[in-house]
């Protein structure tokens, strides 16, 4: 991996049950959806969206940090009609070779096993294409659901960060997993 990480064109990857893509402005009401509910925003560093401009807004951060090269996320969608559910993706360290991965997922889809397999596309991604030697993850500590998947996807906890993030207009503490390659 370079200093700039860069891709040719957008990696979209496919599983099972999912199409992992680049979002586009057309995606823009499903994102809206996924991100106006508080239970999917209750523990990352987004408020709940209550306009779609809030959407349009995140779709074009989105792109002009893959345009910078420093970071990549996919949309989530179902491959039986291409709608977004969710997203994932990597921030870059790379002076480490490794990356942070985030991700959200609209909640009717909750306890399905999609995040499971979106993420275990990207991480192979990740070490194979993009030769991470590791990936980390930071999660509130009330945040089982994330704990469970990353524990289930191999990551295993560095212990807790103590008032390590701040958003929402306060410090948290966060939990940090790490998955090696």
């Amino acid at each position: 991996m370079s200093n700039d990480f860069s891709l040719s064109s957008f990696p979209q990857l496919e599983t099972e049950r999912l199409l992992l893509r680049e979002t586009t402005l057309q995606d823009a009401e499903a994102i809206f959806a996924i991100l106006c509910d508080p239970g999917v925003n209750q523990f990352n560093d987004l408020d709940t969206f209550t306009s779609i401009k809030e959407a349009i807004a995140l779709i074009e951060r989105r792109a002009k940090r893959l345009e910078r090269g420093d970071a990549i996320r996919w949309g989530i969608a179902r491959k039986q009609d291409n709608v977004l559910i969710g997203s994932c993706g990597f921030t870059w360290n790379p002076r480490e070779h490794a990356a942070e991965v985030g991700y959200e997922l609209a909640s009717t889809f909750w306890r399905q096993g999609i995040m499971t397999e979106a993420m275990d596309s990207i991480l192979q991604f990740g070490f194979k294409k993009m030769g991470l030697r590791f990936v980390v993850a930071q999660v509130m500590l009330d945040n089982i659901a994330s704990k469970k998947l990353l524990e289930k996807l191999g990551f295993h906890s560095q212990g807790v960060l103590k008032q390590y993030g701040f958003f929402k207009g306060q410090f948290h503490d966060l939990e940090q997993f790490v998955l090696n390659k």
